[in-house]
C-alpha cells in the first residue's frame, strides 16, 4: 500500500508560520498535483513527507504508521535540478542506490548480488528509455534524458511514494510532453502514490487525479509571518479512487500566479 494521512500539520520556523491546519487523506495510487503561489510552503510540505523536515505540530502517517524522521527507500524524490552524479555512468548512477542500501559499510556490491542489482538497473533504464545510454556519462545526455535518469534513480528501491518537485520546469514543451507520458506510464505500471509540486496549471490538471492548492487565506500586512498557508482548494479529477465525487469548477489560473 501507499496511503498517506496528514493530520493537523503545522510548520513553523521560530515566529514564522509557513503551514497551518493541513489535513489531507491520499488513498494509495493517488496522483496529487500541488499548486499555489511561490513561498507558500509546497516544497516544505514535500520535504516533510520525504523526512528532511519535521512538522512542528501534527502527524504524517504512511500506511497507518508515522513517517520515518529521515529519507528512506519507501520514498523516492525527483527535483527540478538534475540530481545525478556527473562522475558516474548512467547505469552506475542507478546502481549506487542499490549499493548504499545493501552494503552501507563498504558501499560496494560484489558477485551475484551485484549482477542481480545490475539486472534491476537495466530493467529500470528500459522503463525510462535509457537502455542505449547505459554506459554514457550524464554530460552526454540532454536535459530530458538526465531527468529520465533522475526518475530511474528515484525508482531504484521500488518506493511506495514518488515525490516530484517541479521536475519538468526546465524542459522545453516537446520534452515536457514526453516526460508527462513517461511519468503517467510509470505511475500506472508501478502502482505508486505520486505527489507533484508544479507551477504549471495545465500540467497539474493533465497529470493529477487531484489538484490541491496551498495559499494564505488569512493575512496581516503588519505581521506577514503570523499566518501560514493551508489548503484552499481540493479538486478531484476523473479517477476511480474518488469516482464518487464530481469535479468542482477549476479556479481561475490567476489565483496561482
Amino acid at each position: 500500500m501507499s496511503e498517506l494521512l496528514i493530520r493537523n500539520v503545522w510548520k513553523e520556523y521560530g515566529a514564522q508560520i509557513v503551514l497551518e491546519r493541513i489535513n489531507l487523506h491520499l488513498p494509495a495510487g493517488s496522483f496529487v498535483s500541488l499548486v499555489g503561489p511561490s513561498g507558500c510552503g509546497k516544497t516544505t510540505f514535500l520535504r516533510m513527507i520525504l523526512g528532511q523536515e519535521q512538522p512542528t505540530r501534527g502527524d504524517i502517517l504512511l500506511d497507518g504508521k508515522p513517517i520515518p524522521r529521515e529519507p528512506g527507500p519507501d520514498r523516492g524524490v525527483v527535483f527540478q535540478r538534475y540530481s545525478v552524479f556527473p562522475h558516474l555512468t548512467v547505469i552506475e548512477n542507478v546502481l549506487i542506490g542499490f549499493e548504499l542500501a545493501a552494503a552501507s559499510f563498504s558501499g560496494v556490491l560484489r558477485g551475484l548480488a551485484r549482477e542481480e542489482a545490475l539486472e534491476q538497473c537495466r530493467a529500470l533504464l528500459a522503463q525510462v528509455g535509457l537502455s542505449e545510454h547505459a554506459d554514457k556519462f550524464p554530460r552526454a545526455l540532454s536535459g530530458g534524458m538526465q531527468q529520465r535518469l533522475a526518475i530511474a534513480q528515484a525508482l531504484a528501491k521500488n518506493p511506495k511514494i514518488l515525490l516530484l518537485d517541479e521536475p519538468f520546469g526546465a524542459l522545453d514543451p516537446g520534452t515536457k510532453s514526453q516526460m508527462h507520458e513517461l511519468v503517467r506510464h510509470l505511475w500506472k505500471t508501478n502502482a505508486m502514490t505520486i505527489v507533484m509540486v508544479t507551477h504549471d496549471i495545465r500540467e497539474a490538471f493533465e497529470l493529477g487525479t487531484r489538484v490541491i492548492t496551498f495559499d494564505r487565506p488569512r493575512r496581516d500586512p503588519h505581521a506577514p509571518e503570523r499566518y501560514g498557508a493551508t489548503i484552499t482548494y481540493d479538486i478531484p479529477m476523473n479517477d476511480p479512487i474518488i469516482s464518487a465525487h464530481k469535479p468542482q469548477p477549476r479556479p481561475d489560473a490567476s489565483l496561482f500566479q
